[in-house]
């Protein structure tokens, strides 16, 4: 069933996104043109939980959608990590300023798989403790929420948490934890 790629070219290119529009033969013969592809880095991001089984929380606002949302930590995979874990690890500490001792993966899902060459990879964090400061990229201003996991568990039930992938995280992460 996939198609091969007979032509492709990058129509706009810049840090964290890039648009590409491909000329496609599929398996029957069909010639499928243009068809646009959105190009992403990896993304990560996790459910995580301070020692003492508290869920950390984001609020920050995003412009695309002009709304203050509540969120899960998480952002782009580097090219200096070393693997996903790492990724994870580091995006934890950067915006929350919590280290974890326990980073559990708990799979991969895609923003939009007709459009987006990207997947997001899920992990549950457990026995965060903080140990500094967020450090956060210029464009950041992140507030930090702790709240408890049946407050979490109504959040996801009353539609309160709008990013889709967080949302799915959030019920594989309940579900790994026996609440769902």
């Amino acid at each position: 069933m996939k198609w091969k790629i007979l032509k492709s070219e990058y129509l706009f290119a810049d840090l964290w996104f890039r648009v590409r529009r491909d000329k496609c033969e599929t398996p029957q013969g069909k010639i499928v043109d243009p068809y646009y592809v959105y190009e992403f880095p990896t993304w990560v991001t996790a459910v995580a939980l301070t020692k003492e089984g508290k869920v950390i929380m984001e609020r920050q606002y995003r412009h695309a959608l002009g709304e203050v949302c509540l969120e899960i930590p998480g952002g782009c995979v580097d090219d200096t990590d070393a693997d996903l874990e790492t990724a994870i690890r580091r995006e934890l500490k950067e915006e929350t300023g919590y280290e974890f001792g326990e980073v559990e993966y708990l799979g991969k899902i895609s923003a939009n798989p007709s459009t987006n060459n990207n997947l997001m990879h899920m992990f549950l964090a457990k026995g965060g403790v903080l140990k500094g400061e967020q450090e956060l990229d210029h464009n950041e201003e992140i507030n930090i929420e702790l709240i408890d996991l049946p407050v979490l568990k109504q959040l996801l039930e009353r539609n309160e948490i709008v990013q889709s992938m967080h949302a799915s995280c959030i019920f594989y992460a309940l579900k790994k934890l026996g609440l769902y």
